[in-house]
């Protein structure tokens, strides 16, 4: 059945022509006459003239014209709805003339009369700013920002050409509807190959499509079609498809504030709450107060954690996150019952179903990031949003689930349904973001300003002065097209869908390593600036240094012991040592010596000050952003070979079967007598026979025999095996994930090769004796200050994420016991087959389950009462804390400050528990920050390699089945793709089925020989696929091709 709109349409059709002066019926034309000569201004004037076009238009066999149909799509209401409309809407400023039509000329045109001075004011106040009509109305085109979207996910689509795209959209409207799980799509041919009839076909669909009642995701969807070329953007699509959903948010009291109001502006986001409004509604529970997460593969997607630790809480577009940035600490008002998210209960993923976010996926072709890796102890929260789950729709709005399927407030329904709390930003209690965004700059053409779109959509395109661009922008801004640029937010008006913002610094050529890298730091808050005077003046003058004879007295001299340090080749920062001294009974003296780095940093000096605010040091692949000036990093503190340095010392008594019998801490003094690498060290535990000549090994003290150090290697492997077998069968987890390496040209600093970094024997070694250094000094320091120990806890992962898990592994065939930290390491390592692919399969697998784990955090023992929530889940102990990197971690500097006011060899910690507190998640916050802009490190240097040396060939394995994509992992190079069957070539068509939680793709390929059937390939988890990773058209990005299957393949 057709819409109204398109029965409207049909009879206008029907009406005979009327030439465009005729703009109206005889009636209607006297009513016009009356009102001209009552109101004769010229806005009336050009109302009219705009009406009479349109009418005209519209008879003419067409809809309305963009202008007017896009004012009455503002409102976002069905055309039933409108033609009922009652004239208490009168007050808002939108304006819609099919629904003017039908209850006569008369009342609408002084209705709209009524309304036209309020909107003119506000258009002319739009002008006046310099918002372009193109950029209010509608998404961006611009091509100068197909770099992706982020960051912590998603993937390009960047190897789809834009006529490809659209022919995709339309071949999804085509099947939008559809809600079953089986699911059968024809992939398009080359736009070469198809018909003609079957295009006259799409344009007809295309053309009905646009008269049918708008839904936001149709709208979306349009953008890829529609005749009209229209700016491409987050934001600029906020007229028309936020502001719906911001007066649905609104209460009744919002709503009748609004109505009175004759402000020259529409607002966009509401006021925020007073910090006393905000402060009474938290104690009220009325109100509930999260970091806020913003999904960076859908921006209008955001969330914050439920507070009873329940299904996040969803918070649906721009308008609702009320101008908040990724990562701010916001309070959030929950919104009336019936417009929460409905979800399906028996779901194994999150996110919406790939049929309904696929138009917003194709729309943003070539604006995705890579997938990160989530390492153990950190979350990539939204990893695979994207996933198939059936999603229902509530009040014209697109519901997403978020990363995490928890608890739910309500009984699940008949069907399976839950629902899925939402909510909207009422007040912003700390700006995390950085509030600077790397991005490309566009010229606009008689504005008083640029247009900055940032590469991060989750950021809003600003509005910068051309005052604050480049002398020459103006006159040759086309050379500025692919220049990178650092924009800061200086304003966000509520009545604005742009930020204004000024333009911080130029970068460099996109694209290009060192540019790239400085937008990252930049972005991302990393302080990379020279350390100033003020914190210079902190270190020890005389140089070279050498420890005072009255320090070395309060120490412990253990120069003379064989001491050695076990790092990667290339390291400066050497802050840990190991020695291992056999004793007359058969037992071992094991020390763990740390860099005495608060012996340089005093508290509450300029040096403190910059390294707390630092917090870390933030290591990519070509260089390091040093938390500490590098006299200290790299020669004060570091524990260099054959020279005298402070420590901090753990001394044990241990047995052959690492059974601790005797505990020390204190100060102490060393002389490393050799620095070797892992590759030394595993060379070592490898061929324990072997005489090693000096030649292969690093210059060593003579005092120190080559075959002592050899020893004491061997011994300390022995000692870890055990160590670590007991921590395992003792309940412990530890979830590897590939970690991508590079080499280096050394004089221009390109990759020249990648490689997956290899955790060997040597590498075990070193961490069992940290984690037993750092186990140590938590309950050492928590026993001493039971109210300011500084600890790191890991919370348990969530229990329904895990129970999906569960039954997804179940229906796999895969015996898998989730039960606990300790049975899902073990079964990790057993229940994945002994053949060539087992290794990839755990990495799929291990992918799988780190997706339900939480971050693990600093924090203050004072502040948790509870002591059952201090525990590391994955390392399943009561207490654990950080001590033995304080050279780049500031929180280890705490920990050597309260060990030494425990010993009293220090000063008592000058802190409040609340002080602690705040330092420990100023800590978490930047250690995010720092992985994350490690892992775009990474990501930048593969592009740029895949460019440099690609196509890349390698075999992958699927680790996620969506309804129309697949993740594959590129086992030889460790990356995570998404391949999306439409954009496929070759591929005839492609049938989804899912039985429960288990999702399969069935994908048939076009027959070589035509006679022959189409050949058949079953996607689901664990199947291996052949790829070629292929560099796109943006800089630094690149897709995965999925490779034809050999016959004997499928």
């Amino acid at each position: 059945m057709d819409s109204p709109r398109q029965s409207k349409k049909g009879n206008l059709n029907r009406e005979p022509k009327r030439s465009q002066n005729q703009s109206s019926a005889p009636p209607q034309k006297d009513a016009y006459a009356r009102l001209l000569s009552q109101h004769s201004s010229s806005k009336f004037s050009l109302y009219l003239e705009q009406y009479a076009k349109d009418t005209s238009f519209q008879r003419e066999g067409h809809g309305p014209s963009t202008l007017l149909k896009a004012q009455s799509d503002r409102l976002n209401i069905p055309q039933r709805k409108r033609d009922q409309m009652p004239n208490d809407f009168s007050d808002s400023s939108d304006f819609s003339p099919s629904s003017m039509k039908s209850r006569g000329e008369e009342s609408s045109l002084s209705l709209y009369m009524e309304k036209l001075s309020n909107r003119s004011a506000q258009q002319d106040c739009e002008r006046k700013q310099g918002v372009p009509d193109r950029q209010r109305r509608g998404q961006r085109r611009d091509t100068a920002t197909s770099h992706d979207g982020d960051i912590e996910s998603g993937e390009e689509l960047s190897s789809l050409k834009p006529n490809e795209s659209k022919k995709h959209q339309k071949q999804q409207k085509k099947n939008k509807d559809s809600k079953e799980t089986d699911s059968f799509v024809g992939c398009p041919q080359s736009p070469k190959k198809a018909s003609t009839s079957r295009q006259d076909q799409e344009k007809m669909t295309k053309s009905k499509k646009k008269n049918l009642p708008k839904h936001p995701d149709e709208e979306k969807s349009r953008e890829g079609t529609s005749q009209v070329q229209r700016p491409k953007s987050p934001y600029g699509k906020d007229r028309k498809l936020q502001q719906p959903r911001a007066s649905s948010a609104n209460s009744p009291a919002d709503k009748s504030k609004n109505k009175g109001s004759r402000g020259p502006k529409k607002q966009v986001f509401e006021a925020y709450m007073t910090s006393e409004e905000v402060s009474h509604g938290l104690k009220r529970g009325e109100l509930i107060q999260g970091q806020l997460r913003i999904n960076p593969k859908k921006y209008h997607e955001a969330f914050i954690p439920s507070p009873d630790d329940t299904r996040d809480i969803f918070l649906d577009g721009i308008v609702a996150r009320n101008r908040a940035l990724n990562g701010d600490i916001v309070v959030v008002q929950i919104l009336p019952r019936e417009q929460w998210k409905v979800v399906r209960s028996d779901t194994d993923c999150e996110g919406a179903s790939e049929s309904e976010t696929q138009k917003e996926n194709m729309r943003q072709t070539a604006q995705k990031k890579t997938a990160p890796t989530p390492r153990p102890d950190v979350i990539v929260e939204d990893q695979f949003s994207d996933q198939d789950e059936l999603i229902r729709r509530v009040q014209n709005t697109t519901l997403t689930d978020t990363g995490e399927p928890l608890e739910d407030p309500s009984t699940p329904r008949s069907n399976g349904e839950i629902l899925q709390k939402t909510a909207k930003v009422v007040y912003i209690v700390e700006k995390k973001h950085s509030r600077a965004a790397t991005g490309l700059l566009k010229f606009l053409p008689d504005k008083p300003f640029a247009m900055f779109s940032p590469v991060d959509h989750r950021v809003p395109r600003i509005n910068v002065p051309l005052a604050d661009c480049p002398e020459d922008f103006s006159s040759r801004s086309g050379d500025y097209t692919n220049t990178l640029f650092i924009c800061r937010i200086t304003n966000w008006a509520s009545d604005s869908n742009f930020a204004e913002g000024q333009l911080a610094k130029t970068l460099g050529q996109a694209g290009e390593i060192e540019p790239e890298t400085e937008g990252i730091l930049i972005e991302y808050d990393v302080d990379f600036s020279d350390f100033s005077d003020e914190v210079l003046d902190c270190l020890p003058k005389n140089l070279p240094w050498t420890i005072p004879p009255e320090e070395m007295r309060k120490r412990r001299d253990l120069r003379k012991e064989c001491i050695f340090t076990i790092d990667p080749a290339t390291a400066r920062d050497l802050d840990d040592a190991l020695s291992c001294k056999q004793l007359p009974d058969g037992n071992f003296e094991v020390g763990v010596h740390i860099a005495d780095v608060s012996y340089f940093v005093e508290q509450d000096n300029a040096l403190d000050a910059i390294a707390s605010q630092r917090a870390t040091s933030v290591y990519m692949v070509q260089k390091v952003i040093p938390m500490l000036p590098r006299l200290l990093c790299e020669e004060l503190c570091s524990l260099n070979p054959l020279t005298d340095r402070l420590t901090f010392s753990v001394i044990w008594k241990i047995t052959p079967e690492g059974k601790i019998l005797s505990e020390w801490f204190g100060r102490s003094v060393i002389r490393s007598c050799v620095k070797l690498s892992y590759d030394h060290a595993q060379s070592m535990i490898e061929a324990p026979e072997k005489m090693f000549s000096a030649e292969e090994l690093p210059p060593a003290d003579p005092e120190h025999p080559i075959d002592e150090i050899h020893q004491a290697v061997l011994n300390l492997h022995s000692i870890a095996k055990n160590l670590r077998a007991q921590r395992f069968s003792g309940g412990a987890l530890r979830l590897d994930q590939l970690k991508l390496s590079f080499t280096l040209d050394k004089e221009t600093m390109m990759p020249q090769g990648c490689y997956i970094y290899q955790y060997r024997d040597s590498n075990k070694l070193v961490e069992e004796f940290m984690l037993l250094a750092n186990i140590a000094t938590a309950h050492h320091i928590h026993c001493r200050f039971p109210e300011l120990a500084l600890l790191r806890r890991h919370p348990p992962p969530k229990a329904k994420m895990v129970d999906e898990l569960q039954e997804l592994c179940d229906q796999l065939g895969i015996d898998i016991d989730l039960s606990s930290a300790g049975a899902l390491h073990k079964s990790l390592n057993t229940a994945l087959g002994d053949d060539e692919y087992t290794i990839a399969r755990k990495e799929v697998l291990t992918h799988m389950c780190s997706r339900p784990m939480q971050m693990a955090l600093y924090f203050c023992a004072g502040v948790l009462k509870d002591e059952q929530l201090f525990k590391h889940y994955a390392l399943n102990v009561p207490l654990y804390t950080h001590f033995t990197s304080p050279i780049r971690r500031y929180a280890d500097i705490i920990v050597h400050r309260l060990l030494a006011s425990s010993l009293n060899c220090g000063p008592h910690l000058g802190l409040s528990t609340e002080e602690v507190q705040k330092q420990a998640s100023h800590c978490n916050d930047k250690k995010t920050v720092s992985k994350r802009v490690q892992e775009l490190s990474s990501e930048l240097f593969f592009g740029v390699f895949v460019k440099e040396c690609g196509p890349l060939d390698s075999e992958a394995m699927v680790m996620g089945v969506l309804d129309q994509s697949f993740d594959v992992l590129v086992l030889r190079y460790g990356v995570q793709k998404r391949i999306y069957c439409k954009s496929v070539a070759g591929l005839d068509s492609f049938h989804h089925r899912k039985v429960g939680k288990k999702s399969e793709l069935t994908l048939l390929w076009t027959p070589e020989d035509p006679e022959k059937a189409p050949l058949e390939q079953v996607i689901s988890i664990f199947t291996l696929v052949q790829v070629q990773l292929k560099a796109d058209g943006a800089p630094m990005k690149y897709s995965a091709v999925l490779k034809r299957p050999e016959e004997n393949d499928s």
